[in-house]
Parts: C-alpha cells; sequence; structure tokens
C-alpha cells in the first residue's frame, strides 16, 4: 500500500494575498512579498498532472532544490529565506522572467526527438550532423523555452526572438547566459563526484525589489534535470543501448509505452500502488544518487497538520 500523499493544500496565512497553484508547487504571497513555496507530490508529465501523488516526491523534490541553491548561492544570489519544513521553502517574491533557460549538454530528450525528425536548428542554436541519441555535444547549448500560461505547453524559442519581442532585455539575457552556463558547471562538477552526468536541466530566473537578478523555482532535481550514470555510458553509446538514466523521464517513456503523451484524445493509464510504489524508490534513489547522503523520510501520518505546526513555529 502505497504511503500518504501531499496533493493540495488549503492554508490561510495572516497577511496572505494570493494564492497560486502551479502543476507540482503551491505558492502563498504574504503583504510583506513574502512567498511560502510548498512542494506537493503531485506528478506532472506531458504538462499533465497525474491523478495519483508520489510518496516523498515533495519533499524529495523540495530538499535537493533548496540544498542545490543554497550550494550555488555563492554563483548566483537566490530567493531562498528558511525551510522550515521538508515540502517548505520561504523566501522573497520576484519578478519572474517569462523564459526558462533549458541548458544541454547531450542530445537528449527533447532534443534527440526533434534531432530525429530532421531538424538540426533547436531555438536558434545549431546542433552539429552525425550525432547519436545521448551523444554529448563539443559544449553545453541553451535552448530557451517560454513560460507556458495554464494549460498550454512551454514552447521552444530562439535568443533572438526573446530580445526581437523583448521578452527580456539584451543586458539581463547576457547575464542569464552567464549564471546558466555557471551553475551547469558546477552542477556537472557536482553530478560527476557522485558518478553522474548532468545531461541537461532548466534554470528560472526572476528580479528581486532591488532590480538583482535571482535564481528562483527549483535546481538540479529530477523533475528539472536530467541525468546519467557515469560508469558503462561509453559502452551503452557504442552499442546504440539506452542510457542508464535518473530523470523523470522513465515516468514519460512509462506513458508513452501506455499510449500517452498528452495528446488529444488519449487515456491517461491506470497506476497501481505497486507502480506508484516504485516511482517513489525511484525518486528516493535519486535523492540519494545525487545528493550522496541517505534519504530521511518525514513523517506522512498527517502532513498538513505537520507543515502547519512547523510553519506556526517559523512565524
Amino acid at each position: 500500500m502505497a504511503a500518504n500523499t501531499l496533493m493540495h493544500t488549503d492554508f490561510t496565512f495572516a497577511g496572505q494575498t494570493n494564492k497560486y497553484t502551479g502543476k507540482v508547487r503551491e505558492v502563498y504571497t504574504l503583504a510583506d512579498d513574502t512567498l511560502i513555496m510548498i512542494a506537493t507530490d503531485r506528478l506532472s508529465a506531458f504538462d499533465v498532472v497525474m491523478p495519483r501523488g508520489i510518496p516523498f516526491k515533495g519533499q524529495i523534490l523540495n530538499q535537493i532544490a533548496t540544498q542545490m541553491m543554497n550550494s550555488n548561492s555563492d554563483l548566483v544570489p537566490n530567493w531562498i529565506l528558511s525551510t522550515p519544513d521538508p515540502n517548505v521553502a520561504i523566501g522573497k517574491k520576484c519578478s519572474p522572467f517569462k523564459i526558462e533557460m533549458v541548458i544541454r549538454g547531450y542530445l537528449s530528450g527533447h532534443a534527440a526527438r526533434e534531432y530525429k525528425a530532421g531538424k538540426r536548428l533547436l531555438c536558434g542554436v545549431n546542433m552539429p550532423e552525425g550525432m547519436k541519441e545521448n551523444d554529448a555535444f563539443p559544449k553545453p547549448i541553451i535552448t530557451p523555452a517560454t513560460k507556458a500560461e495554464k494549460g498550454k505547453h512551454d514552447e521552444d524559442i530562439s535568443e533572438e526572438q526573446i530580445l526581437e519581442k523583448g521578452i527580456v532585455s539584451e543586458q539581463d539575457y547576457k547575464q542569464l547566459k552567464e549564471y546558466s552556463n555557471m551553475l551547469f558547471s558546477r552542477g556537472t562538477a557536482l553530478a560527476a563526484k557522485q558518478g553522474l552526468l548532468l545531461v541537461d536541466t532548466k534554470y528560472e530566473f526572476g528580479k528581486d525589489a532591488d532590480g538583482n537578478i535571482v535564481l528562483i523555482d527549483e535546481i538540479h532535481t529530477p523533475d528539472s534535470s536530467r541525468y546519467f550514470y557515469a560508469d558503462g555510458y561509453e559502452e551503452r553509446q557504442k552499442r546504440d543501448e539506452p542510457q542508464k538514466q535518473l530523470s523523470k523521464e522513465f515516468v514519460r517513456q512509462w506513458l508513452i509505452r501506455n499510449g500517452f503523451q498528452g495528446l488529444s484524445g488519449q487515456q491517461l493509464p491506470l497506476m497501481n500502488d505497486d507502480y506508484i510504489d516504485s516511482v517513489s524508490k525511484r525518486y528516493i534513489e535519486l535523492y540519494e544518487q545525487i545528493m550522496g547522503t541517505p534519504f530521511e523520510k518525514a513523517s506522512t501520518d498527517n502532513i498538513a497538520e505537520r507543515m502547519k505546526h512547523n510553519l506556526k513555529a517559523y512565524f
């Protein structure tokens, strides 16, 4: 039997001015521009939220994201002030840029699907001829995506289009690229220490009240990144075998095998307890592999009450 999961929250905080519900996170805004971000156990794939949650997923995402942000704060300032609960991060409100900085070290996932379809230009960036799926690019490429409105898909966009449309100023975009390359370089080095390859990831940025560019959302988590095991990578490439990976891609592949890609008229396949537990185990494995420390499960007896207690103590 799968453990309890946190699918949604319904808090009312003193001074609360807004509540935003994303695919996975719920964000409460207070009058003093404090944000309370709660990572639920919801699972989304192909921009669709699955009907059942994954035990401990919210805790895993929150803890990886906050620990990774803290360990990269010497490179890039971020929005976080405190993490009073395993599923909760508290920080300062920022104005988000309306793009995601997607950076890719390897021809995988969306890039590989585009490449197979014969495209050699992704977001205005050339992809070399003669590459196989999961080959490393000569150097990482940045392939931005627009931040979609609720219910819509993110879309590829080029640097030229971003500047043309005035979505981001030239000066700010230069800074976003620099930060993204620095974070990816650090993330690659951290992954290597754990026997992993950081394949691709996305970074989201905003501006704080003083106009500084800061890192927001999550960083180097299994939902925002793809990792391969370094051990055996070369051999698998030579034999044209799929790479052993740690990311949410295994969920996407399971859905594809079961006839679902988020397209109109497609039925979501049933996720039984065994499958839910197997996904939870994969997320825990990913946490331990990325962080290099054992995962400590927080109590799931009553997650909402636990959070309420910890938030009350914080405020």
